[in-house]
C-alpha cells in the first residue's frame, strides 16, 4: 500500500515534505501502526514534482530493505535475533557491518573464493574475528 502523501511546500527554494507511512506487520500478534517521515529537498517543484519525490523516497527505502537488511537477514539470520538490550543490539549491528565490509574488501581484492557472504562467514575461524577486533 502506498503511503498517504502530505503535500510539500517550498521555502527559500527548498521543498519540505512529510510522508505518512502505514506499517502492516506480517506477524498477526503485532499491531499495525503509522509514522510520519520528514524530508528536505534542495530541488524546487519545477525541478522535481511531489510524485517524483515520492518515487525517489520509495526507491531509497526499497534499496535499503532489499540491500542491507536482506544481507543481514540472509547472512546473519538477523530476524531471528531476539536481543532486547539496545546497546547490545547496536553492538551486533556494528559487528555485522564490519563483517560485511571486511568480506567485501576481501572479495574486491580477490582474496576469498567464497561467492556469498554467508558461505564466507561459516569458513571463518575465531582467530580471524579476534584479530579484526584487536586492530
Amino acid at each position: 500500500m502506498l503511503p498517504e502523501w502530505i503535500p510539500a511546500f517550498e521555502a527559500h527554494e527548498r521543498q519540505f515534505l512529510a510522508v505518512k507511512r502505514e506499517r502492516i506487520p506480517r506477524n498477526p500478534t503485532k499491531e499495525p501502526g503509522t509514522e510520519i517521515g520528514y524530508y528536505a529537498e534542495s530541488l524546487t517543484r519545477n525541478q522535481m514534482s511531489s510524485k517524483d519525490l515520492l518515487k525517489v523516497i520509495q526507491e531509497h527505502w526499497s534499496a535499503i530493505e532489499n540491500g542491507v537488511h536482506s544481507r543481514w537477514d540472509v547472512s546473519f539470520e538477523e530476524d531471528k535475533c531476539r536481543v532486547k538490550n539496545r546497546q547490545t543490539a547496536e553492538t551486533l549491528t556494528v559487528l555485522r557491518n564490519l563483517t560485511i565490509g571486511h568480506y567485501e574488501l576481501k572479495q574486491d581484492r580477490g582474496k576469498t573464493p567464497a561467492a556469498r557472504l554467508k558461505t564466507w562467514i561459516k569458513r571463518q575461524p575465531f582467530r580471524t574475528a579476534h584479530s579484526l577486533l584487536k586492530s
